[in-house]
Formats: C-alpha cells, sequence, structure tokens
C-alpha cells in the first residue's frame, strides 16, 4: 500500500494512491524553498498581504469542490467539510487584513542614552510543517497563512490520508501568486522526515498530532537546535458548576464532543458535573449523544459522519471496551459497523481505570461527579493533558476563579463557539507549546530583531 492514498471511510474504496517524493526530489525541494525564500522576503508586506487575501477568496469560491475532497479523505460530513473551507478562508483574510501592523516596527521606551530602539520582526527561512488529517484545510491555514505573510517559505508534509487535499491547497496558493518554490508539498515518509528536519536550510518545524509524534519531532528539532511549535494531543474538561438553563448547556456540551464524530483535540472529552445536576445532565446528555446517529457524510444532513479509518474505530473500540473490563460503566453506544462509531457515553471511571488518563479520539465522553468546586477543579487538572477547558457556572467570580486554577492553554466561560482567527490556540504539558492563530501565532517563526540606533 502506498503511504499516501485517499481511502473513504465510509466505503473503504481506495479512491488514488499517490507515489511517495523521492530522496533526490525531496532534497532538491528543501534547496527550492531556501532559495526562494530569499526573494519572497523582499516583497513588499502589502503585496504579500494581497495574495493571502486572494487565497482566502478562492477558497470562499471553491468551499463546495474542497468540502468534497476532504469528505472522500477523512470522512468528515460535507456540510461540515464545506463550513471548514469557509472558515478557513476568515483565517487567511484575518491575516491580510493584520499584515501591516502585524509587521510594523514596534518602539522600545528607552529608560537611558540617547538614540531609538525598535523590535523589527524578520523571517527565518525555510518552515516545515507537519499535519494532521482531522482538519486539512483549519490546520494548514494556522500554520502557512502567518508564515507566508511574514516571508517565510513552506514545505509541507501532509498526512497520509489526505494528499488530494494538500493537492488543492497547493494549486491555490500558487494561483493566488504565492510562487510556486515558495509552497512545496512533500509526501514524504518519516524516515525521509528526519532528514528534513536534519537539514540546516530548514530554520523551524510546526507539527499537529499526537503526543508521540512530538516528543520525536521535539526530539530530533533539539538535536539540530531547530524550534518547534508542538499541537498535540487532549483531554479537555467540561465543567458544568450551576446553570439556569440545563438544556442549553448539554446542547453545548453534545457540540464540543461531537463535532468532527469527535475527532478534535480540543473537543470536550470529560463532562464534570456539579452533584445536584449531575443525574438530570446524564440523563439529558445520554438521550442526546444517542440522537446523534452516524451517517453517510455526503449527505447534507448528516451531522456524524464515520471515523477516519478501521484501524482509529478498532483502536476506540478497544478502549472503550478495557475501561468496560476496568469497572466502567456503559451508559450508551460502544459499538461499532466498520468505520462507523456510536456516540458512546461512561461513567464510574476510578483513578485506578486506564480510561482516567487516557484520550479518547472519537465519539466517546467521560461523565464525572463532583461535589465541590475544588474537587471539580482536582480533577480537571488530572490529566497529562492541557489543552483547552469548558467552564459553566452563573457565578462569575466562581468562573474567573476556576479558569485561573485549570492547567490548560485555554478557557472557555460559559461558551463551546469561542474560538476564531484571532484567538490563539495552543496548550501546556503533553498538549504542546507554543501557539497558532492570533497575533502570537504569527510570531512563533519570526526573528524579534533589536535595532539600536545610538
Amino acid at each position: 500500500m502506498a503511504t499516501y492514498s485517499v481511502i473513504n471511510p465510509a466505503t473503504q474504496e481506495t479512491v488514488k494512491e499517490y507515489r511517495d517524493i523521492s530522496d533526490a526530489d525531496l532534497t532538491a525541494a528543501i534547496d527550492r524553498a531556501h532559495s526562494a525564500q530569499r526573494s519572497w522576503k523582499t516583497v513588499p508586506v502589502a503585496e504579500r498581504a494581497a495574495i493571502i487575501a486572494k487565497v482566502a477568496d478562492l477558497y470562499e469560491e471553491r468551499a463546495e469542490e474542497l468540502g468534497a475532497i476532504i469528505t472522500r479523505e477523512m470522512g468528515k460530513p460535507i456540510s461540515s467539510a464545506i463550513g471548514e473551507a469557509k472558515f478557513t478562508a476568515s483565517i487567511y483574510r484575518y491575516y491580510a487584513d493584520i499584515a501591516e501592523s502585524l509587521l510594523a516596527d514596534e518602539p522600545i521606551e528607552l529608560r537611558g542614552g540617547s538614540g531609538t530602539a525598535v523590535i523589527r520582526r524578520a523571517p527565518v527561512g525555510a518552515i516545515l510543517g507537519i499535519m494532521p488529517w482531522n482538519y486539512p484545510y483549519y490546520q494548514v491555514s494556522r500554520f502557512a497563512g502567518p508564515n507566508l505573510l511574514v516571508g517565510n517559505t513552506v514545505l509541507l508534509k501532509p498526512a497520509p490520508q489526505c494528499p488530494e487535499s494538500a493537492e488543492a491547497m497547493a494549486a491555490i496558493f500558487h494561483e493566488a501568486g504565492v510562487p510556486a518554490d515558495a509552497y512545496i508539498n512533500i509526501l514524504a515518509t518519516n524516515t525521509q522526515i528526519e532528514k528534513v528536519i536534519a537539514d540546516p536550510r530548514v530554520r523551524g518545524v510546526s507539527l499537529t498530532g499526537s503526543d508521540v509524534a512530538g516528543a520525536a519531532v521535539a526530539e530530533q528539532a533539539g538535536r539540530h537546535l531547530k524550534k518547534v511549535v508542538l499541537e498535540l494531543g487532549g483531554s479537555d474538561p467540561f465543567i458544568l458548576l450551576s446553570t439556569d438553563n440545563l438544556d442549553d448547556v448539554v446542547s453545548a456540551a453534545v457540540g464540543a464532543r461531537m463535532g468532527n464524530a469527535g475527532q478534535a483535540c480540543n473537543a470536550a472529552k470529560r463532562m464534570i458535573v456539579a452533584d445536584h445536576l449531575y443525574d438530570e445532565f446524564l440523563a439529558k446528555f445520554t438521550a442526546k449523544m444517542a440522537e446523534r446517529t452516524p451517517a453517510d457524510p455526503t449527505d447534507a444532513q448528516t451531522t456524524t459522519g464515520p471515523l477516519s479509518s478501521v484501524r482509529a474505530a478498532e483502536r476506540l473500540e478497544e478502549q472503550v471496551r478495557q475501561a468496560v473490563e476496568q469497572g466502567a460503566t456503559l451508559v450508551v453506544g460502544g459499538t461499532r459497523e466498520g468505520t462507523f462509531f456510536a456516540p458512546t457515553v461512561l461513567t464510574d471511571i476510578t483513578p485506578d481505570n486506564d480510561a482516567y488518563l487516557q484520550e479518547f479520539f472519537g465519539p466517546v465522553a467521560q461523565v464525572y461527579r463532583v461535589t465541590s468546586e475544588e474537587q471539580a477543579v482536582e480533577l480537571a487538572n488530572a490529566t497529562e493533558y492541557g489543552l483547552g477547558s469548558y467552564v459553566f457556572t452563573t457565578d462569575a467570580s466562581q468562573a474567573q476563579r476556576v479558569a485561573d486554577q485549570i492547567e490548560a492553554g485555554m478557557v472557555f466561560i460559559n461558551t463551546t463557539d469561542g474560538e476564531g482567527p484571532e484567538v490563539p490556540f495552543g496548550g501546556v504539558k503533553r498538549s504542546g507549546f507554543g501557539r497558532e492563530l492570533g497575533r502570537l501565532g504569527a510570531e512563533e517563526f519570526v526573528n524579534k530583531k533589536l535595532v539600536r540606533v545610538g
């Protein structure tokens, strides 16, 4: 089987196979990206911004076509797939809009001596992006958009399941005006990627993936003194302490767990519910989860599609089976047909159960009962991950107090819909380090150069 191939998760049909890049072509690609960066960085900021704005235009114009590609690549329901393409356009548009202010000199107020001092943001070179399959367009935009804007060039390794969408993205960049050598797809093997990271012409690495993959890449990059940005897994808590509308909170919880069939690093995976709300929440939550029946992802009415592969579905099935064997209660679900996995709710998970510390990458929710704010915070932090978190309460001071104590890169209070192009995204602990999106995301691979005039 080819390393890169489109295998429709819903039908298991092999749509197309792609050839891995040769070692010679990979070396040439690195050289091309390195050479192109010398001229790309001299293009005026306004011109680079106009090109990125054109990228946004093309995503909007081709949203349906782009959506169809990832539906057959990784099984995302077509309505969500089109929505991802449109949201991706907004990210490119955001960076185009803030380009001038983002790259303007930042004056330093001197406390002694004469003259001036500024921080000038300059590109650093060719950057390697190792991208995942679960949000093929969105994830690339978070990496490629700001890096191209600041004057870096991009070597893009897509997920093995997503070569067709990678091909479509490269075509859009080049049509919009990004030079062919400033954005290059490399269909490389893991062994080849080690050589890319080691190459001195590559100045940084951004990876979105598992913590295992992140640790391997960070080790390789550290050996060669390369900066890395890692956006890894998560086991995000959804804390419910009080509410005046339980139905709305339940709907938010289901949406936060079930987006992309639960295949999201920042999905709400652990529901932590105050004792006085627990029984009613569990009953309503279970009923709503059961309604989300997986179906044909090409149907515009489908909200939950298949998992990305048979292997992913089998892995999730084994996690659920093991959790139940170790004492968890299976409230609903736990079954699969091929890649279609029934929405699942688990309770009674104790610290000695392996599931207590595992990330379930699919439509499986854990529900916990707590008797105090302190216990909720302790449970929320009882994980090796620290990506996102959600806090629902009617007490504003409590919300801020809990937010301050949660060990995560992001806290969303009384909302599960708080993301946007301008909002930084990233985590702590085994969820990685560095940020994407917002102004912070555009400053990861820049030289913040001091220019001091005496």
